[in-house]
């Protein structure tokens, strides 16, 4: 009776194979059927190696269990192909030939198999039985002395922990709380990736939402507990599904050196497996071709906790090597504390903590003979180690150790056996490794390029340093400070700070402000800087202390602040670099990057840091140049406009300026207001040809020049020719100017007198109280054009409640497609200002042009507007 059926099919390319074999693996572990495992997986790699390889076809595989065992079936679609059937007495050749090896296998290792056709398809199909097993019984170890027993500590926790399928926690138990220091109303709710500190690469995949969708899964993963440390554990899943068909995920946490509590026994002991034929195997074969050769990480996990099964030791680690084979890099460790898991470097030759048995096989019977031996074992009560290299076509590309915390454990036998995994498993692992290395690879342009982009679109100085940071963190660091350099006589200074958890930025920004900034070296690379780890951990350290009581003073309990303190401290414990931000051969800044504690930067992030902070740099450095350039630009323009308006006794005056451009202050445009003696006052609204820089040059001549003149008594006629004559005195600079020039004096009788100039210049108007608009002066020649100029005065009297304005031609040369405000169209508007101060005036005026048309105004723009209010009566 068939009770579960399990089917895939399989593209006619070779990494089929290796895929059949992981999903048979994955299939039959999750029945329950771990007994058999191994030769169905023989069996199918054999089988689907014929089809996909041999035959060329696509395959399909079949796995069905029943009560008995299980029958997988692998089909193909070259059925013309001669198969020997089981019980003929066809010759199925010589074991050592190149093929037929399948059919032999199934006969030997299946308690049935055959081979059926169809006219499209032929299938091969053989079932394993289930051996015999005692009732209530999976596994069983031999009785051991006491001495012999695995460690574990007082209290062995084991955490229960419930996934739900969309990866996500719905149940914590008690002992979960006490292992990693959550309660279980925090983590609720969250995804597990959250916690789960996986083994990953950036670019790839990090395999946790894979193994949560396995039937039943177990191996070795990091949980980040509540004070930020890694806490090593070892896990078992099993997939189930609740009454109404739900599935789900249980996962069974215990602390790493735990992991007896939870581990499968192997099916036979290492040293004793033997094939029906006597000869001997190593169980370290089994799971060579099991994984991905593009998983890298599961490869190397996988490897270095069969390689600790394997020679029966407490630890084992993989390292490897820089493309310079100079330094050994950590990238799978189990049974090590978490400090050792990952991107931990030591020198492969030189140097003091040098791994010197990096190129040859090496058996230490005790470490403490020989300290620094295997720089990566210090401190962690190992005693004995074998070592061997990976190698590839005679390059060194790696180390696998195995560790044991008795001495004397391990001799050359065991060297050899490791050696020969070693070899086996080599070239997988540089091919995945250089698969790895092209994704990153990949993956870094693509961000560099982003990063580019991001960093060429602002000239903001503090948005470049932040964008700089937000670049950093998560995706290269846990945490970043960028620090400035004003000019070569600055000290560094401590510009901004980011945190992928926002409650630490403030605790680490008060922390580095304790700390002596690096020191500006323009040599490019990142470089180690340990100055902020150490003094985090000694302020945490006298918190504990003081919250202890242990200082001297009276014993108290602990503080509020000491848990800020120690998050501060465990955010900053691991590895800080810090690289230089150099521009136009200076240093302008130091880029620093952090790991919480345990944690290491690997080679190719920091080298990806490396070439964003160049850019970084050199966008910092544009933003400085342009702030500058811009203070400079608003300060000069500045200097063009006039000061505060003066407070005219018995008269409003208001003024609105818009010069066109962004970051303009000043165009061609002009106005003032000033005083020429006692009770008389000069007043000024001009145009100069063109806008910008140019333009505005000529606006301070004129401005200035027209105080200069007036204030020495001369007329208005008169003060205008001979700024004409200063502004073609300028030459080539010289640019013609449109210009309404008038000296204003009150009356006694409420009134005002005023005596204009209007010199090529949009024609003031005037608003009577009864709604009554009309020109207040006549046309008069432009300056800056001819020598000779013959200008006149012109008197006019504002009677109380009269308004005087005056505008540029940015007001009335307003346009929408054909359609211009024009002097027309400003009168019309200025009718409806009646009654209106001169600041509402001025106000409805501008209103008016904006509304006019859609787009931004293309030209300067000058309103001034001067009302009589008359006399107050009491």
């Amino acid at each position: 009776m068939i009770t579960a059926r399990a089917a895939a099919s399989f593209e006619p390319v070779g990494r089929s194979v290796a895929s059949a074999r992981s999903f048979v693996r994955d299939t039959l572990q999750g029945w329950g059927f771990a007994d058999i495992v191994d030769d169905a997986v023989v069996l199918t790699s054999e089988l689907v190696t014929n089809a996909v390889v041999h035959a060329g076809t696509s395959a399909d595989l079949l796995c069905l269990r029943s009560d008995e065992g299980v029958r997988i079936e692998v089909a193909d679609r070259y059925p013309e192909r001669e198969i020997p059937l089981q019980g003929t007495a066809v010759n199925m050749g010589s074991p050592d030939r190149e093929g037929g090896r399948g059919l032999q296998l199934c006969a030997a290792l299946a308690g049935r198999w055959g081979v059926e056709y169809t006219p499209t398809h032929k299938t091969v199909w053989f079932q394993l039985d289930l051996p015999a097993r005692a009732v209530g019984t999976r596994a069983a170890g031999p009785a051991l002395p006491a001495d012999l027993l695995p460690l574990a500590d007082g209290r062995v926790r084991v955490a229960v922990v419930q996934i739900d399928r969309t990866g996500h926690i719905t149940a914590w138990s008690e002992d979960a709380e006490e292992l990693f220091g959550y309660p279980a109303e925090q983590v609720t709710g969250k995804p597990l990736t959250d916690l789960a500190a996986w083994p990953h690469t950036p670019g790839t995949s990090t395999g946790i939402a894979e193994a949560l969708q396995l039937s039943r899964w177990e191996g070795s993963y990091g949980i980040r507990a509540a004070d930020g440390r890694v806490t090593p554990v070892y896990a078992s899943h099993l997939r189930v599904r609740d009454t109404g068909g739900e599935p789900s995920t249980v996962c069974l946490l215990v602390r790493d050196h735990e992991r007896a509590v939870l581990q499968t026994p192997l099916r036979v002991p290492a040293d004793s497996a033997t094939t029906s034929e006597g000869q001997s195997t190593d169980p370290f074969e089994v799971f060579i071709g099991s994984p991905a050769p593009d998983d890298l990480d599961g490869l190397l996990q996988r490897t270095v906790e069969r390689a600790r099964d394997m020679l029966d030791g407490d630890s084992a680690f993989l390292l490897l090597a820089t493309d310079d084979e100079t330094e050994l890099e950590v990238r799978a460790s189990t049974g090590l504390p978490s400090a050792r898991q990952r991107f931990a470097r030591v020198p492969v030759e030189a140097g003091p903590g040098r791994y010197g048995s990096a190129r040859m096989p090496a058996v230490h019977d005790d470490l403490t003979a020989v300290p620094g031996a295997v720089p990566l074992l210090n401190g962690t009560g190992m005693r004995s180690v074998v070592t061997v290299p990976l190698k590839v076509e005679g390059r060194l590309t790696g180390s696998l150790g195995v560790a044991a915390e008795a001495p004397a454990r391990y001799s050359n036998e065991e060297a050899l056996r490791l050696q020969f995994a070693a070899d086996r498993i080599a070239l997988a692992v540089e091919s995945a490794r250089l698969g790895e290395l092209e994704r990153l690879r990949r993956g870094s342009l693509s961000f560099l390029v982003e990063a580019s982009d991001l960093l060429a679109g602002t000239l903001d100085r503090d948005q470049t340093l932040a964008l700089m940071a937000q670049m950093t963190v998560p995706t290269l660091a846990t945490w970043c400070a960028v620090y400035t350099i004003a000019d070569q006589a600055s000290e560094p200074y401590l510009s901004y700070v980011l945190h992928e958890d926002e409650e630490l930025i403030d605790g680490i920004k008060s922390l580095l402000s304790k700390v002596p900034p690096p020191d500006p070296v323009p040599t490019p690379g990142a470089r180690v800087w340990t100055a902020p780890g150490e003094v985090a951990h000694q302020a945490a350290l006298r918190s504990s202390m003081r919250s202890l009581g242990l200082s001297g003073g009276p014993t108290r309990q602990v503080t509020p602040g000491i848990g800020p303190t120690l998050a501060t401290a465990s955010a900053v414990g691991g590895e800080t670099v810090v690289l230089p931000l150099v521009a136009r051969n200076r240093v302008i800044g130091m880029l620093t990057l952090g790991k919480p504690t345990d944690e290491h930067f690997r080679q190719e992030i920091l080298e990806l840091a490396e070439d964003l902070s160049r850019r970084a740099a050199l966008a910092l450095d544009n933003a400085r140049l342009y702030s500058e350039r811009t203070a400079i630009s608003q300060s000069l323009q500045r200097s063009l406009l006039p000061p505060e308006l003066p407070t005219i006794e018995g008269v409003e005056v208001e003024v609105i300026y818009r010069a066109a451009g962004e970051g303009n202050e000043v165009g061609g445009d002009f106005y003032d207001v000033f005083p020429i003696s006692d009770g008389s006052y000069g007043f000024a609204i001009g145009d100069v040809c063109g806008t910008g820089p140019n333009a505005a040059a000529v606006t301070g001549l004129a401005r200035h020049a027209l105080r200069l003149l007036a204030r020495e008594g001369l007329s208005g006629p008169t003060v205008l020719e001979r700024l004409n004559s200063a502004i073609l005195d300028e030459g080539a600079r010289s640019r013609f100017l449109t210009l309404l020039y008038g000296e204003m004096r009150p009356q006694e009788d409420g009134s005002a007198e005023l005596k204009v100039v209007c010199a090529g210049h949009p024609l003031p108007l005037r608003l009577r109280p009864d709604g009554t608009v009309e020109p207040a002066a006549e046309p008069q020649p432009l300056l800056g054009v001819i020598e000779d100029l013959e200008l006149y005065e012109q008197t006019v009297t504002l009677d109380p409640g009269d308004v005087l304005l005056c505008v540029t031609d940015g007001v009335t040369e307003r346009r929408e497609g054909a359609r211009m405000l024009g002097d027309d169209g400003l009168a019309d508007v200025l009718t409806t200002c009646t009654g209106l101060t001169a600041g509402a005036v001025a106000a409805r005026i501008m209103r008016a042009v904006e509304r006019f048309a859609s787009d931004a105004p293309s030209d300067d723009m000058a309103i001034l507007a001067m009302r009589v209010p008359g006399l107050h009566k009491d």
